[in-house]
């Protein structure tokens, strides 16, 4: 039996997409886009087919994190890029009021009204790692992201983990890797909502981006892996990915 009454599904880093009024900052960095520190891979194919399993709503920007990056507090120095940080204090507020604020109300907005119209909801927020990050290798194929002093969150991922290690053994999955679920994010901001200790579970799943940049059929059996390991959770008696 499951502990949520509803579930939705978010991703921050879905895209590389640049709006007009800024494209010209990114003139001649096609290849900064189009690499992890413009988009995470593969995250918005995974979280639409999550989002269909489950029956559950998509919130998503495919807007490139070069921008400015959804998934970090306001007061963090990486909050913009490389790119965007020397602009003047006058454009970034509008960047914050056209793309960072409409996406943080319309996650807390529909939270807000899942957590009023029933008991507890879990917020899945999906994301992609680099294999490589900083000259290191990093040791995992997929990571889950929580807070363990949050019951529900460290009950569901661990469920989660057992499902999926059940189906693939060989699969390397590994617990607040390869960042702390208590570390700068969205789902940290979403924990101090009022209600939200009781209420509210946010788990980020990050996925090897060696998967979606390679594609073919280990891709799909990854995403399938995933889903279905998220159906035995929530319905042990579901056994089929349709």
């Amino acid at each position: 039996m499951s502990d949520f009454d509803r579930v939705i599904v978010t991703c921050e880093h879905g895209g590389c997409r640049v709006p007009r009024e800024f494209r010209r900052l990114f003139r001649g960095r096609d290849r900064l886009l189009r690499s992890h520190r413009g988009h995470d891979p593969g995250a918005l194919e995974l979280a639409r087919r999550i989002s269909k399993a489950l029956q559950a709503p998509l919130v998503y920007s495919d807007v490139s994190r070069l921008l400015i990056d959804l998934n970090r507090l306001i007061e963090n120095d990486e909050l913009f890029s490389i790119v965007t940080r020397p602009l003047s204090p006058k454009v970034k507020t509008r960047i914050l009021r056209s793309h960072y604020f409409p996406y943080r109300r319309r996650v807390e907005d529909r939270i807000a009204a899942l957590m009023a119209s029933g008991g507890p909801i879990l917020h899945l927020s999906i994301h992609t790692f680099t294999p490589i990050f900083r000259g290191q290798r990093r040791c995992a194929d997929i990571g889950l992201l929580y807070d363990p002093s949050r019951r529900l969150e460290a009950g569901f991922c661990k469920r989660w983990r057992r499902a999926m290690t059940g189906a693939d053994s060989a699969l390397n999955i590994r617990m607040n890797y390869p960042y702390r679920g208590t570390a700068d994010g969205l789902t940290t901001l979403l924990r101090r909502m009022p209600g939200s200790a009781s209420r509210y579970a946010g788990v980020e799943l990050e996925v090897n981006q060696r998967f979606p940049r390679r594609g073919g059929a280990r891709w799909r059996a990854i995403q399938s892996l995933i889903v279905q390991s998220l159906r035995d959770v929530f319905d042990p008696r579901r056994t089929s990915d349709s």
